[in-house]
């Protein structure tokens, strides 16, 4: 099996927003210096199939996740003829009921069994394959200070023992590109930090057959993207779209927030690198996302802005390319830009 390797250097440039000048003084589209680094290739099998589909994987901590972060990508590329895996990494069962109308006999005390239901709905709402990787949810702990984990919870697993399960899957499905979260999580639940380290780990230990050598044949991804799914320019443009259509937005809370955060430094945006075109499957996202009945209210906050304005506003799903061995012209607009060019298909 031949091993694709970078040619010259990407051209790393951060992605710019649609021109937006916000209220707040600030321009929709600043963005940080890109991280993203060109890995080398190790020689062992990469992803070089003769016949087969682009494959993707996504990632994620909880059922639900899938829904709520790249879920109407996920939708486009199935239907495009991509190869779609979703791995969840814990069951949620220590997840809260957030929608009033699911406070019901028996839900609580069955909350893995019914979140299980959900997540089928859901998979194939979206038309993807998913897969359950064994993990205990870990809950979000609250308090101050907040709670000790609970023993035995994925948060808490080995790096080593938490990413083995994740190894196998990718030397099995085989994907070109990967999803997942920043270092942060994309919040700071344990589950979702644990999904950022061990979805790395994955990418840069899946090609070496020294690693995890009882977890299958080697396999190089070629990409690995963080969700960008609620970063400031979106809620802004959003926000703008609504306050121009004489509507009450609900973002105005959470730009503040992200506007004092940047402003004290306390966390730099990742730059947006890649934009993925995706507004006709909103629907399909949004349909996910109800599937998901304890933990979504279709009175709430997720459906609050018309389907409409979210087209026009910001019509795309927007990731950070933080690894890849092979090359693409940032900015981007496919997940498998540089990969079509080398996969023959």
């Amino acid at each position: 099996m031949s091993v694709l390797r970078p040619s010259v250097a990407p051209h790393h440039k951060a992605l710019q927003a649609p021109p937006l000048t916000t209220a707040l003084g600030v321009t929709a589209g600043d963005a940080t210096e890109v991280t993203s680094r060109v890995l080398a290739v190790p020689d062992c099998g990469t992803a070089v199939p003769g016949s087969e589909p682009l494959r993707l994987m996504a990632v994620h901590a909880h059922p639900d996740d899938e829904s709520s972060k790249g879920a109407a990508t996920m939708a486009r590329y199935v239907r495009e003829g991509v190869a779609v895996l979703v791995c969840t990494l814990t069951g949620g069962e220590r997840g809260t009921i957030l929608n009033p109308a699911m406070e019901q006999p028996g839900i609580r005390e069955n909350l893995a069994a019914v979140r299980r239901e959900e997540m089928a709905a859901a998979r194939e709402i979206l038309g993807v394959q998913q897969r359950f990787l064994g993990f205990l949810d870990s809950g979000l702990p609250e308090g101050d200070p907040p709670p000790p984990l609970p023993a035995g919870c994925f948060a808490l697993e080995p790096l080593e023992r938490a990413a083995r399960p994740l190894v196998q899957a990718v030397r099995e499905f085989r994907p070109h590109v990967i999803l997942t979260y920043d270092e942060n999580g994309g919040y700071p639940h344990p589950d979702h930090v644990k999904c950022h380290e061990v979805s790395v780990e994955a990418f840069e230990a899946a090609a070496d057959p020294d690693r995890y050598p009882d977890a299958g044949e080697p396999w190089q991804p070629l990409k690995l993207y963080y969700h960008l799914s609620f970063h400031r320019d979106r809620m802004l443009a959003l926000h703008e779209a609504m306050l121009s259509r004489g509507l009450q937005s609900p973002y105005a809370d959470r730009i503040a927030r992200a506007q004092s955060a940047a402003e004290s430094g306390e966390r730099q945006p990742l730059a947006v690198t890649t934009r993925v075109p995706c507004a006709e499957y909103f629907e399909i996202r949004d349909r996910a996302l109800l599937a998901h009945a304890t933990q979504v209210d279709p009175q709430g906050g997720w459906f609050r802005v018309p389907m409409e304005v979210q087209r026009a506003a910001w019509p795309s799903e927007d990731y950070h390319l933080a690894r890849s061995v092979v090359d693409s012209e940032l900015p981007e607009d496919d997940l498998f830009a540089g990969v079509r060019e080398k996969v023959s298909l």
